[in-house]
């Protein structure tokens, strides 16, 4: 792709960024902005800034008119990753499941009842939703899932488990994989579902996370039952569905910038720490491990880029989404270490402690870290992906 701008783009890219710059939240990124502290909080913060996203327009960037958003283009959306990952904007209820993955799939293989009854409330943030895929022994290769739907009249009656759910304990629907044709194996007899987590018959238990966070969840169904007429595509072919979603899942854009400003941050610790007096950023191997992060930092950016080409050719979201993901997260836990041999035992004192270095920061990131290389697919699965369906090599 040409990186240049045209006229249009860098007219976009100007809107994005003071269209932020005048609805950030009234004192957002300062040290004087006071954080929602309490899982419910965080919840009624970001629905409200969901809410404001779409109302200015920007919730659904790239989903058609006719569905509720703006029928902006690849590029279109990557500026505003890029702009919205520089700005630090709030993170918001529904981009990660309802926004990015539920809405999307709904608009590719849902009926036309299902797209009026849920695109809408989806990016207003009015409801909210989970991903119902991994379970206890069937995470990345998710097709060996155990989760049972036995179809009886108009309705399937799951029972079973999920895992690793995240905002279950907040969400108002879930979509979820069920295997509705008993002696099915593999990709076969399965079937994707809208679930109203209000069922009865749903038990959901939050997992506290190494930081202290608890956004995910095991959720049990016992007996819970779904209409028929919330099955999306087809009964026991529902497959074809989930790879819709999995693309859309590794497809993310703006990962580099995220990355650049974690640098950016790590260049400012590193004239900020002393070792025998002086700037750990005057030692000639710290400064090349920055230097290295950079190289690997634009290396993500033009990865990116490649892929959004590919995409501006008419080309689905495709297996090269995985390589993005790889980079990425494996990106992020070097990083993250990096970060924290620089302070010593201070990078492992967390949020609270007086002597902790901006105030645990760097203690979050190195435990949020390791989850980098496991959700959204691991990083083995990564290269299993790339390996086959990117290269071409024969399976082991």
């Amino acid at each position: 792709m040409d990186l240049n701008p045209t006229p249009e783009e860098a007219q976009f890219r100007k809107e994005v960024r003071a269209w932020l710059e005048a609805n950030l939240p009234s004192g957002w990124g300062t040290p004087d902005f006071k954080m929602p502290e309490t899982g419910a909080e965080k919840i009624v913060f970001a629905r409200a800034w969901q809410r404001k996203l779409n109302e200015g327009g920007w919730a659904g960037l790239t989903w058609p008119v006719e569905y509720g958003g703006r029928g902006a283009g690849i590029v279109e959306q990557l500026i505003y990753g890029e702009e919205y990952a520089r700005a630090q904007a709030p993170d918001t209820i529904n981009i990660s499941v309802g926004t990015s993955l539920v809405g999307p799939t709904l608009i590719a293989k849902g009926t036309p009842a299902q797209q009026e009854r849920y695109l809408a409330n989806i990016l207003s943030g009015k409801e909210v939703w989970c991903q119902g895929f991994s379970e206890p022994n069937a995470g990345s290769d998710l097709a060996s899932l155990r989760m049972r739907g036995e179809v009886q009249g108009d309705e399937i009656i799951l029972s079973g488990q999920k895992i690793w759910t995240s905002f279950a304990q907040h969400a108002d629907w879930c979509i979820l994989i069920a295997r509705t044709e008993p002696d099915s194996e593999r990709h076969k007899g399965l079937t994707f579902l809208l679930v109203d987590m209000k069922s009865p018959g749903i038990t959901i238990r939050p997992l506290p996370e190494l930081t202290g966070e608890v956004w995910f969840n095991e959720v049990f169904f016992d007996q819970v039952r779904v209409p028929r007429e919330n099955v999306v595509g087809e009964l026991n072919r529902g497959w074809d569905v989930v790879i819709t979603t999995l693309m859309h899942e590794r497809s993310a854009t703006a990962g580099h910038v995220r990355m650049a400003a974690q640098r950016d941050k790590m260049v400012q610790l590193a004239r900020r720490t002393l070792s025998g007096g002086r700037p750990v950023i005057e030692d000639p191997v710290v400064r090349q491990r920055l230097a290295q992060f950079t190289i690997e930092t634009a290396i993500l950016r033009y990865t990116c880029y490649r892929n959004i080409t590919r995409a501006r050719r008419g080309a689905a979201p495709g297996p090269e989404g995985s390589t993005m993901k790889l980079l990425s997260s494996e990106l992020e836990q070097r990083m993250a270490a990096f970060a924290n041999g620089l302070l010593g035992p201070y990078g492992l004192l967390q949020e609270g402690d007086p002597r902790s270095v901006d105030d645990g920061r760097w203690a979050y990131e190195l435990l949020w870290s390791r989850a980098a290389t496991i959700y959204a697919g691991t990083s083995e699965i990564q290269r299993n992906i790339i390996s086959e369906r990117v290269l071409g090599l024969p399976r082991a």
